[in-house]
């Protein structure tokens, strides 16, 4: 019979959980695509590309809502529950409150290993291969990059502006700035211009205007009846280099242990081997593995937290008010969490202790839970 019970209980809580993460992740993930169009229609891109950037950023959405979603789904079945009388069948047939406590908490071990395996294999993975993407396309600026009135700068180091675009694509009174490097710049005028392809090189054409060059404090210029603008070697400002968060978790645990040792040797010291491995970048990466595989062991804390309502009766007068009070203390662990990572620092010690709060609460909760039911903890 207790198996019975504690299988949907189970049921219960994995069908509401699962319903309502992909449900709401859904959601998120439908307003970022929208986000994510923009962007890629800046960037003159393809539409596979977006479709294939989109998707593959739904883990990620996942596993950011799955701690909020998780508690609110415990908590939502348990005042069910309670309020069902369905807690009052696992009492009478002798099922201890602690039973249910233990129950859970070895679920949770369970839960808590299968987001670690998201958080630090997963998603690194996906969104790398998302980047990938970025890295390996190519930016089509003939049809959506140029919009009229409005100073287009998606092309690294370069700026243009057009006052009027007709339905064939001509440019009218068209202004190009291109930053050559620090020093040296090349400024365009034109009355018009359009976009052509030649041997799939692209090529603004500009047609009656005037260049002007300056490099350091020489400046000269010359007019043109035509001129063309080759676009064969242009890089958007979208971010393709690989991010950390993009970086797998081995190469970033091996890049601590190398930077620690190298660090009191050379403060500039940069290991080549794995990519944006630097002491300058070390706090960077410290808060990664932080988010990988700390704010996960948050979780069994948050399945337990629920179970606070079962420490009073629905009949208590004060039961409501303890509705509350869970749901706040709830919140608040699911906020600190993701809040904590910004407190990570070079400082060793400061990081373990940050690191093993979500242990350090877990055990309080137990043994308040302990303690309430007055229950000897069974080796």
């Amino acid at each position: 019979m207790k198996k019975i019970l504690f299988r949907k209980l189970l049921l219960d809580y994995l069908s509401f959980f699962v319903l309502a993460l992909f449900s709401s992740s859904i959601i998120v993930w439908v307003f970022q695509a929208v986000n994510f169009l923009d962007i890629m229609i800046e960037d003159g891109r393809d539409y596979i590309i977006y479709i294939n950037y989109s998707l593959l950023h739904f883990p990620k959405i996942l596993t950011k809502l799955f701690p909020f979603v998780l508690f609110f789904s415990l908590f939502y079945v348990t005042i069910r529950y309670e309020n069902s009388n369905e807690l009052l069948i696992f009492w009478n047939i002798g099922i201890h409150k602690v039973e249910i406590i233990n129950f859970i908490l070895k679920f949770s071990i369970l839960i808590t290993l299968i987001q670690i395996i998201f958080t630090s294999i997963i998603i690194p993975k996906s969104q790398d291969v998302a980047r990938s993407f970025l890295r390996k396309s190519t930016v089509n600026v003939f049809e959506n990059f140029i919009k009229p009135q409005r100073f287009n700068d998606t092309i690294k180091n370069l700026t243009i502006y057009s006052e009027r675009k007709d339905s064939d694509g001509n440019l009218y009174n068209i202004y190009v700035k291109k930053n050559i490097n620090k020093d040296e710049f090349q400024i365009t005028y034109a009355k018009k211009g359009l976009f052509k392809q030649q041997n799939r090189i692209p090529y603004l054409i500009l047609y009656e205007g005037e260049t002007i060059n300056g490099k350091e404090n020489n400046i000269t210029n010359f007019k043109f009846s035509k001129s063309e603008f080759p676009l064969n070697d242009i890089e958007t400002n979208t971010t393709t280099y690989k991010k950390t968060q993009e970086l797998n978790t081995i190469n970033l645990l091996k890049c601590i242990e190398i930077i620690n040792q190298q660090k009191n040797k050379n403060k500039n010291f940069i290991y080549k081997d794995i990519e944006n491995c630097s002491i300058k970048n070390l706090t960077s990466i410290l808060k990664e593995i932080y988010k990988r595989l700390i704010i996960p062991l948050y979780i069994p804390l948050l399945m337990l937290i629920p179970y606070i309502l079962i420490l009073s009766s629905k009949e208590n007068p004060k039961y409501l008010r303890l509705k509350y009070i869970t749901f706040l203390i709830g919140l608040f662990f699911i906020i600190f969490s993701e809040t904590t990572i910004r407190l990570i620092s070079t400082n060793n010690l400061f990081n373990i202790f940050i690191s093993i709060m979500p242990l350090l609460s877990l055990i309080f909760l137990y043994i308040i839970f302990y303690k309430k039911f007055n229950l000897k903890i069974k080796n």
